[in-house]
């Protein structure tokens, strides 16, 4: 029997929603929501299962992009998919955003970046397998440019304009570049349906955000009680 997953994005303004069936995408559902996701997604999840003529009790996998992102944003999502597999009983997966990029490339390597603010970017190197070569990194984007190897890689985001200026005048202005999808359900929901046929599931309960850095709050009050 072909698995079912449910794949939940609420990482950015530019959310998703994406139901995959083996590895194929049978459906996304794009959410612009700058004002968050808290009063729209179960309305839009409801949507997309009747417009579909899926039940929820079909599912066998709930999946979260687990960041990085809004930190908010991570949150909601994460709350979500945990309720709804601990309410059906079903295996979850957390599916990091900077891999859900690399999902959409084509190269041996895969250099994923996102806009982290502060002047930096979150970042990793993943190969062709979508295995993280290293670890995900927050930084200024000239230094994770010059850690990264030589070889045959692209460059991944999700809005890569900002990035441009940095790459002028060096040797990576060569390299390819891909603008991925600003909403990432659907890679991630087939990054999930892999693990999921490869037993890699995690009871739902232990599903956790995957920030790369803290919050500001949480490095206000870590300051504050040293």
């Amino acid at each position: 029997m072909t698995p079912k997953i449910l794949a939940v994005d609420t990482t950015s303004e530019f959310g998703s929603l994406a139901l995959i069936a083996g590895c194929e995408v049978v459906a996304e559902t794009l959410i612009h929501s700058p004002e968050g996701f808290g009063g729209v997604l179960f309305d839009r999840l409801r949507l997309l299962f009747e417009q579909r003529q899926w039940r929820l009790g079909e599912i066998d996998c709930f999946a979260a992009l687990a960041g990085p992102g809004s930190f908010t944003g991570v949150r909601i999502g994460l709350a979500a998919v945990k309720g709804l597999a601990e309410a059906q009983g079903k295996p979850a997966v957390g599916v990091s955003n900077l891999q859900a990029l690399a999902a959409c490339g084509n190269r041996p390597l895969r250099a994923t970046l996102l806009d982290a603010r502060r002047g930096e970017v979150y970042a990793a190197l993943y190969d062709s397998g979508l295995r993280l070569l290293g670890k995900e990194r927050v930084l200024k984007l000239p230094a994770w440019l010059e850690s990264l190897p030589e070889g045959d890689i692209e460059l991944i985001s999700t809005h890569f304009a900002p990035f441009q200026v940095a790459l002028a005048g060096t040797r990576f202005a060569r390299w390819p570049v891909v603008e991925a999808p600003r909403s990432l359900a659907a890679p991630a929901g087939i990054i999930a349906a892999r693990l999921y046929a490869e037993g890699r599931v995690q009871d739902p309960a232990a599903l956790d955000a995957n920030y790369v850095r803290r919050s500001d709050a949480e490095l206000f009050w870590r300051e504050a009680g040293d």
